[in-house]
């Protein structure tokens, strides 16, 4: 239980700061398909000291490339929206993930959920509408760009604890790096944009954030339900409102801070049921 606590604070944290590094590389104008493809790149290489045997199975391999579609395109997504949106409110809009975690859940890691955890998602829900009820400088573009990112995010997440279940962590995070270089690589061909890195320093910070953001990730996944992990994780909501309004300078504190908190309490219920 302690490691899984380390393990969740860990993945709060690299995945709030991980948002700025993704926010300001693209207020450089670095382009989203590009900011994909190094991530994923780096990643590889990171990933090389988890080299391990794997079995490969047509169940795993089926697994392999929806798990690379859907994180590629999840990554691209939340990086096209961070460009035009405020970091503080689009955060906030990633607790519908469990949802869809949710929903998919049921039917393929047959995961039923409880009627407190229900509850305590139905509050995270709340929570993202207030933070959202008074209006900011994030259009209705970057919501939808937001909204498509969590949807392909939390489906993924179904085929990354699939994969954990088949090969384990070590051999599911290899497995995530290769296939998101893979479909990265391709989107970034279909963009046709340039792979000309604008800011070396800021990527490096990106792609260290997101293994460590990954690999506790595939490690809660291996403790618990995908739902209540993905549940857990809103907390960096909280974080990712004061790092919004101090870096970007982003506005409605009060408003954002109070719907955080009533996210905060859904998922205190689901953790203590």
């Amino acid at each position: 239980m302690f490691f899984t606590v380390i393990g969740i604070l860990i993945r709060i944290l690299s995945n709030s700061y991980l948002n700025v590094f993704q926010k300001i590389l693209t207020n450089k104008g670095q382009k989203s398909s590009v900011i994909n493809f190094y991530t994923y790149l780096g990643l590889s290489l990171i990933s090389i000291i988890f080299i391990s045997h794997i079995n490969f199975s047509f169940e795993l391999l089926i697994n392999f490339i929806f798990m690379g579609i859907l994180g590629a395109l999840g990554n691209y997504f939340i990086i096209k929206a961070l460009s035009i949106g405020e970091l503080s409110a689009l955060a906030p809009i990633n607790s519908y993930k469990p949802i869809v975690s949710l929903i998919f859940g049921i039917f393929f890691l047959n995961e039923i959920p409880s009627i407190n955890s229900l509850f305590g998602i139905l509050l995270i829900i709340v929570g993202t509408y207030f933070i959202l009820w008074k209006k900011s400088k994030t259009d209705n573009k970057a919501i939808l760009y937001r909204i498509l990112a969590l949807i392909f995010s939390g489906t993924e997440a179904i085929f990354i604890k699939k994969i954990i279940l088949i090969a384990g962590i070590n051999n599911s995070f290899i497995l995530w790096t290769i296939s998101g270089l893979i479909f990265s690589s391709l989107f970034l061909i279909f963009s046709k944009n340039k792979p000309i890195l604008k800011s070396h320093k800021y990527q490096l910070y990106l792609i260290i954030l997101v293994a460590l953001m990954q690999y506790s990730t595939n490690f809660v996944f291996s403790k618990m339900n995908v739902s209540y992990a993905l549940a857990l994780f809103q907390l960096s909501t909280l974080i990712s409102v004061f790092l919004g309004v101090n870096i970007f300078k982003e506005k409605d504190f009060k408003e954002k801070i109070i719907g955080s908190i009533i996210m905060i309490i859904g998922a205190v219920l689901i953790i203590l049921n």
